[in-house]
């Protein structure tokens, strides 16, 4: 849990970390997943009507979008646990105001406050 010390939402740098790094072991799993080959076998024929192929072939792009979320993500949440070890962590990188507990709860990988976000 967050708790506000001296105006810096902290959780303490090995809770903080973590939690960060669970959720990044979290973000790995579901990249893998999302990037794991069909199965063997498996065709896909596309025809003149809407079909299976073209159902998988949007389900495949949908994919992509999940995929370069997780991937940006998982980048932010490096970054915290690199903010984290240099003491920086929990202080808008554009102002260097304190971000809120309540901001740090809801995303502990914020690098800003939420009024630079």
């Amino acid at each position: 849990m967050v708790r506000a010390v001296g105006g810096l939402a902290y959780g303490g740098p090995m809770d903080t970390d973590a939690a960060l790094a669970a959720h990044e072991e979290q973000l790995v799993a579901d990249l893998a997943t999302l990037t794991a080959a069909p199965p063997a076998g498996e065709n896909i024929s596309f025809g003149k009507r809407i079909g299976e192929g073209t159902s998988l072939a949007v389900d495949r792009l949908s994919a992509v979008a999940v995929q370069e979320q997780l991937l940006d993500t998982l980048a932010q949440v490096r970054a915290a646990r690199a903010r984290v070890a240099d003491g920086t962590y929990g202080r808008c990188q554009v102002c260097g105001e304190p971000i809120p507990a309540a901001r740090l709860e809801a995303r502990p990988w914020a690098a800003r406050c939420v009024r630079h976000a």
